[in-house]
């Protein structure tokens, strides 16, 4: 299986960055494209919008619906895929990209902030897939997708902006407890994680960090098509890395994917370098 022609996609987050990466790489197969996401009018400081995404995933040649939903609310996301369903026939593959972000220690985290991050991320994941999952159980190559890294007990990461890593880890755990319990029903249920940082607008809170040394959300797109078009029984539990995805496949020139080629990339958060 090499594409995802005519395979049904619900992507949270998809509005823009990565989210959006991967839709459009999957509307270039001509895939079923669902956007769900909280931005459904132009945002000055965030651009790109639910309905611009929806655009620009039939002008690469696929199908797409375009669902305001806020992951924390668990009758949108049930209504959401719902409707999923109801308009495209079946659920084939959910990406958990949605994600909230707060790089501050403890004495800076006000506590809607954590409770946001706790709620989108952790949990969220939890709700989508809870709701997707009866679907993806009666699809032909089913995937569930998380964007986070793999679980970690490392000071470094936990000491600086424990908030943030416990949400980011909730993912992880998430994952890890899901594969675990639906292992042998041929679901593939894993994580994926940039090798390095990407250039979306979360680099706004991650000061210090020069957009030149980062790598477009492209490659985090090419290695999700990648996992989502591998047949859904050998693969499962795995925290996988986009760049070791792409080598697997054959890919041994990444400059392609470098805001400038000439820098070098810097390492992702949860990663030793």
């Amino acid at each position: 299986m090499t594409s995802l022609a005519g395979k049904t996609l619900f992507i949270t987050g998809a509005s823009r960055g990565i989210g959006l990466a991967i839709a459009l790489r999957a509307g270039r197969d001509g895939a079923n494209v669902v956007i769900a996401a909280k931005s459904d009018v132009p945002n000055p400081k965030l651009p790109g919008t639910i309905h611009s995404a929806a655009a620009a995933v039939e002008a690469a040649g696929g199908r797409a619906l375009a669902l305001k939903v806020d992951i924390r609310e668990e009758d949108q996301v049930r209504a959401a895929i719902e409707h999923t369903v109801a308009t495209f026939g079946g659920l084939d593959v959910l990406v958990n990209n949605a994600s909230a972000i707060w790089l501050r220690g403890t004495l800076d985290t006000p506590m809607k902030r954590f409770d946001l991050m706790q709620q989108v991320n952790a949990r969220g994941s939890f709700v989508c897939a809870q709701a997707a999952l009866p679907h993806l159980l009666a699809a032909s190559n089913p995937h569930i997708l998380t964007l986070a890294p793999p679980p970690s007990l490392d000071p470094r990461w936990w000491a600086p902006h424990t908030g943030y890593t416990l949400a980011k880890m909730g993912m992880s755990l998430v994952t890890l407890g899901l594969a675990a319990e639906f292992a042998g029903r041929g679901i593939a249920i894993n994580a994926l994680w940039p090798r390095t940082i990407i250039a979306t607008d979360a680099l706004n809170m991650i000061p210090g960090v020069a957009l030149e040394r980062c790598r477009k959300p492209d490659i985090v797109a090419e290695a999700a098509h990648a996992i989502m078009t591998t047949p859904a029984a050998t693969l499962n539990g795995r925290f996988l890395i986009d760049e070791d995805v792409l080598r697997a496949r054959g890919v041994e020139d990444f400059s392609g994917y470098a805001v400038d080629p000439a820098q070098t990339p810097l390492i992702d958060l949860f990663l030793e370098d």
